[in-house]
């Protein structure tokens, strides 16, 4: 029998369906936050590919499929991310956007706590500003 203390953090916030969910609301924030008009201006117009990759990136980050690998290869985020200016200012305004979207997707306070320290260690190492 699993515990919650050996479950991966896909399997603690239910799986792909509560991942794309998670994924689905951080872009409606980002959309919809004037705060967050710095980084919303890095993506596309549409925000659909991004969203596929980020749903892909976190379903093998959370321990779960390793969608993004399979058909991109490893993740290299820092590598990925180096056309972009990522300074404080953009790490503070994804971190607002996926804090929030944590907050109305995740139920569970110890889970959504985790992933918001996990998020923010990833989030810092982008920055190369």
């Amino acid at each position: 029998m699993q515990t919650e203390t050996n479950l991966t953090h896909y399997q603690r916030i239910g799986g792909a369906e509560k991942v794309r969910t998670l994924v689905h609301r951080f872009y409606q924030i980002m959309d919809e936050l004037p705060e967050s008009y710095g980084i919303r201006k890095m993506h596309a117009e549409d925000l659909q590919n991004s969203e596929d990759k980020l749903f892909k990136f976190l379903s093998g980050w959370m321990g779960g499929p390793q969608l993004f690998i399979q058909e991109y290869g490893h993740p290299m985020l820092r590598r990925r991310h180096l056309p972009f200016a990522i300074g404080n200012a953009e790490r503070d305004q994804w971190m607002l956007c996926m804090n929030k979207a944590l907050q109305e997707v995740v139920e569970d306070e110890a889970l959504r706590k985790d992933l918001a320290t996990a998020f923010a260690g990833v989030a810092d190492h982008m920055r190369n500003q």
